[in-house]
């Protein structure tokens, strides 16, 4: 079967999201914090619910309401999500809204996720795309990594540096504010979409050991199937293709004593503790992965 790009298969749909988007084309350190767009909400929704077949669900339910609780009796949440596609997030919501869980539905609406700048600097269409979910915008560590390689001078690097320090500060406070207002916080500790062939891809980040200091508890949550395949670097390019997708939660970790456990196991001598700690996270998002697929 021969399947559409996103351009392709929703020309018509882009054109209503792009009419109802009011997010802006810039970030800075005054707008990192961006509310999810209702309007734009409705067309990601149509889009996910077109290809998401039957037998989609949510896994670990019980886990994800137990998360839920625990939030309402004042705990800060971490949600650490494998990430395949940009799709991930919208069906993230689409499953929870429609699992027949009430406790769901509203975990749903306090779930504000961690974005970088691309997804609202690289197209429109891609930026009305993302503002349907609340989030809080970076400036990623690999586009930081790719300054000091670039072409720029040594005045302007210093310069897009310092733009990425007032950034990611803000979007910190941005966070702990997120945190006081009983949310929750997800992450993609890959910090990008896997890609096959790329094992680089699916490498945790090693800052995501600073969430995990600054958090009560956390869920790992696996995704089996998503409705993008990722062709290049053009977002819009990515096939689609109607798929069962599973997202599935582990039960809840309390943060401290799963860190403080996992870093006295580790050699005295282990040259990088807070690496060795996020490799650990993705083993365990991996193992959860592969025993959904098993078992569906």
């Amino acid at each position: 079967m021969e399947y559409l790009s996103l351009r392709e298969k929703y020309h018509d749909l882009f054109k209503g999201l792009a009419a109802a988007s009011t997010a802006s084309a810039k970030i800075d350190e005054t707008n990192v914090y961006q509310p999810a767009n209702q309007e734009t909400r409705k067309f990601m929704d149509a889009l996910v619910g077109e290809n998401t077949l039957p037998g989609s669900h949510i896994g670990g339910r019980e886990n994800f309401e137990d998360f839920y609780d625990k939030i309402q009796a004042g705990k800060s949440g971490l949600i650490l999500m494998e990430h395949f596609s940009n799709t991930d997030l919208p069906s993230l919501f689409y499953l929870l809204e429609h699992s027949g869980s009430d406790k769901l539905v509203e975990l749903s609406r306090k779930i504000v996720a961690v974005a970088g700048m691309k997804l609202n600097e690289a197209d429109p269409i891609v930026r009305a795309y993302a503002e349907s979910f609340t989030r809080v915008v970076i400036y990623p560590t690999r586009s930081q990594d790719k300054i000091a390689g670039s072409a720029m001078s040594e005045e302007d690097v210093k310069a897009e540096e310092q733009k990425a320090r007032k950034i990611n500060m803000a979007a910190m406070r941005a966070m702990d504010d997120c945190k006081k207002r009983g949310e929750a916080i997800l992450v993609f500790p890959s910090g990008t979409r896997y890609r096959p062939g790329h094992p680089d891809t699916k490498k945790g980040l090693r800052e995501i050991d600073s969430y995990l200091r600054l958090f009560d508890m956390v869920i790992l949550v696996s995704i089996n199937g998503h409705i993008l395949r990722l062709r290049d670097e053009d977002m819009l390019n990515d096939l689609v293709v109607p798929t069962k997708q599973i997202f599935t939660a582990s039960p809840v970790i309390e943060c401290k004593p799963f860190r403080k456990e996992y870093l006295a196991s580790l050699p005295e001598d282990e040259a990088d503790p807070k690496q060795r700690m996020i490799d650990h996270v993705m083993e365990l998002l991996e193992e959860q992965h592969k025993r959904v697929e098993a078992e569906s």
